[in-house]
């Protein structure tokens, strides 16, 4: 009788998954369908599969504006993301291997500081950063979204690193110091192999927030040469109400394949990772 009542609970449980499931998923499927739909069918009826099947919309919609096609814009968000990435990866790990495994003067004291900065709303950094990039002459390129990466203001990813590496053994890093190895050759040669899942990791996150942000690039961009896919898809819609929401659809299904693709090749290791630096420590 056990048994069959904790069948039945197995059961119910999984129904429950796939019914939540399916209700997160339904947007994202309307979405899908309604790029296949001409523009005076997507608000019409309430029928989820299009009544004409067409391709008009990825084709229109990938024009893009004034003359620059979606491909430029595709071209600019895979070049931001790319320099985000890899100045995350090089200042962070150089962050977090300091706080980690380095002895230095208030060094508790400086991680607390950069842990406070996780709390500090990037709204209230938003005027002082603009004023100053504008004094750069940095305003409408991407140096006020890339540089940053490379000084390691992303205290998230500091904190995530630390973690891992603490976690790393310790007699890996006593064999190494007894081998010869400084702190540089130990950080490249030992702790960033280990450190593979939290590098990982650390890049997924970067791709997802530098690719799905708005605010930051709406804020510094302002040259349609130098749009990138999130500017760009705003364009379709008009304040004037003269939408083209197929082209709308289109182009955001367009732009989710990078992001499902990131998470089917490295979800291994993001889920390794993200559980690796949570425990550890």
């Amino acid at each position: 009788m056990r048994y069959r009542h904790r069948k039945l609970f197995e059961v119910l449980y999984h129904l429950f998954l796939i019914a939540f499931g399916a209700c997160m998923l339904y947007p994202l499927i309307w979405m899908l369908f309604s790029s296949f739909k001409p523009n005076v069918e997507i608000f019409k009826g309430v029928s989820l599969l299009p009544q004409t099947w067409t391709v008009e919309n990825y084709i229109s919609g990938f024009k893009g504006l004034s003359g620059v096609t979606y491909g430029k814009f595709f071209f600019n968000s895979f070049l931001l993301v790319f320099c985000c990435v890899i100045g995350n990866i090089i200042s962070c790990s150089l962050a977090a291997y300091a706080f980690a495994k380095l002895k230095f003067p208030l060094k508790n004291f400086w991680f607390m500081i950069m842990m406070g900065t996780l709390m500090l709303p990037m709204h209230v950094k938003l005027i002082p950063q603009y004023i100053m990039y504008n004094s750069f002459g940095w305003v409408n390129t991407y140096l006020p979204l890339i540089v940053p990466k490379f000084l390691a203001t992303d205290g998230f990813f500091i904190f995530l690193m630390t973690q891992f590496m603490r976690g790393l053994p310790r007699e890996i890093d006593e064999a190494a110091i007894v081998d010869g190895c400084g702190p540089f050759h130990m950080f490249i040669r030992i702790v960033i192999p280990l450190s593979v899942p939290a590098i990982v990791t650390t890049s997924i996150f970067t791709f997802l927030w530098t690719w799905n942000d708005f605010f930051s690039q709406m804020i510094y961009i302002n040259n349609v040469h130098r749009y990138t896919v999130s500017i760009a898809l705003r364009q379709f819609v008009d304040s004037m109400g003269h939408s083209s929401w197929g082209g709308l659809f289109a182009m955001s299904i367009l732009s989710l394949v990078p992001l499902f693709l990131m998470f089917v090749v490295f979800q291994n290791y993001l889920v390794e990772g993200i559980t690796a630096g949570s425990i550890k420590g």
